[in-house]
């Protein structure tokens, strides 16, 4: 009894006494939970009510126009024609589009006047697209900056539906075409990490849109075959969660058939049925055919393993889907001999990875290039192939 009596005698002199070390913990603990509650309630996600819409009519707005018409960052392609090469070149307002900016502490980057609503972002794309990238692909960096800005744009805005859909589908053409034709070129100009990044980041985007959000959506099929031919090293679960009637089209049932022989590490089946695929099927194919026809060779290494074995170049050569030339520099690059008579000894002592930079993938390009024919850059983009 006398230690209960004690033990509350204490604490009845704590709670009278003046505020001490313990009590100043307290509030400070008390203060940081509420500000971090704060924190927390302003990072959650706003509903769509309050997301920001723009009221941009333009492709780019008059204050980001004059502002860069001050400090000289206009491109070429805004320049007012005439002003070129005058000390402070005019922008043409028709022709000026939105740059991508970092976001930076102080700046307002939800104001609607800067920002472009869903029609005219659609249509911008469509003129970086039509009058732009159909002049020639190697303004790459140009229109990539541009589509970056379109999509910042989107993301404050959270723009969804039809529109969203169609911009989506035209930047994921665009760059799954640069990543072929941009393949090999210096990173000045082409940076194949970065393209890959947004390609990954804007497929992601667009197939989760065909979920979730009601169509009709025409080019659901394309687009997640360009899905399963670009990833391929990634298992094709989420395919099976698709509709019955869409997960067994022709086009996905391809796409499927070499996403399993590559995982399978069968490079004859993947390049046998890489011929039955459109263009922009194979330009999304493309970057891993170094990947199969190493294998190929490999494989014909060991199964071939024999002195007086020979293999007609001549037949290698529609194995790897490449004219004579090019397989038997191939073979070459891999420490394979290539008689004059057009055979080749598999050996596989002799096969030995490439030294760095005497295997460009640009030179083996023609399952490719072959199948682009007359089709305009433009129309690739638009998908009227």
């Amino acid at each position: 009894m006398t230690c209960l009596f004690r033990s509350s005698s204490s604490n009845s002199q704590r709670r009278d006494a003046p505020v001490g070390r313990e009590q100043i913990n307290r509030e400070q603990w008390r203060c940081q939970t509420k500000s971090r509650l704060k924190e927390v309630k302003e990072d959650e996600p706003r509903p769509l009510e309050t997301a920001p819409k723009g009221s941009c009519l333009t492709m780019c707005s008059v204050g980001e126009l004059r502002e860069r018409e001050r400090q000289k960052r206009l491109h070429r392609f805004e320049m007012m024609p005439g002003t070129e090469r005058d000390r402070l070149p005019r922008g043409d307002p028709l022709r000026a589009v939105k740059e991508y900016t970092r976001p930076a502490a102080g700046k307002d980057s939800t104001n609607p006047a800067e920002l472009r609503p869903a029609e005219v972002l659609l249509k911008t794309v469509c003129y970086l697209i039509d009058d732009i990238a159909s002049s020639d692909i190697l303004v790459y960096s140009f229109v990539f900056d541009r589509l970056r800005g379109v999509k910042q744009d989107m993301i404050i805005q959270r723009i969804s539906g039809l529109n969203c859909v169609a911009i989506l589908e035209r930047m994921v053409r665009f760059l799954i075409y640069s990543s072929y034709r941009l393949c090999g070129e210096p990173p000045h100009l082409y940076n194949p990490c970065i393209n890959d990044t947004h390609l990954q980041e804007n497929l992601t985007w667009l197939l989760d849109s065909y979920a979730r959000e009601k169509g009709p959506y025409p080019n659901q099929e394309e687009f997640y075959a360009l899905g399963l031919l670009y990833n391929l090293v990634r298992p094709a679960q989420h395919i099976l969660e698709l509709p019955k009637g869409l997960r067994s089209s022709p086009t996905i049932t391809l796409a499927l058939s070499i996403n399993k022989a590559f995982l399978e590490r069968n490079p004859v089946c993947v390049l046998r049925l890489a011929q039955r695929l459109d263009f922009l099927q194979s330009c999304a194919l493309h970057r891993h055919l170094v990947a199969c026809r190493r294998d190929l060779l490999l494989i014909y290494s060991h199964g071939y393993n024999s002195r007086n074995c020979r293999f007609p170049l001549d037949r290698l050569a529609q194995l790897l889907s490449l004219d004579a030339s090019h397989a038997a520099q191939l073979c070459r690059a891999y420490g394979l001999e290539v008689t004059q008579d057009s055979q080749v000894v598999f050996c596989k002592t002799a096969f030995a990875e490439p030294e760095k930079g005497n295997l460009l993938c640009k030179q083996y390009h023609s399952i490719v290039a072959d199948k682009q024919k007359d089709l305009a850059i433009e129309n690739i983009i638009h998908g009227c192939t």
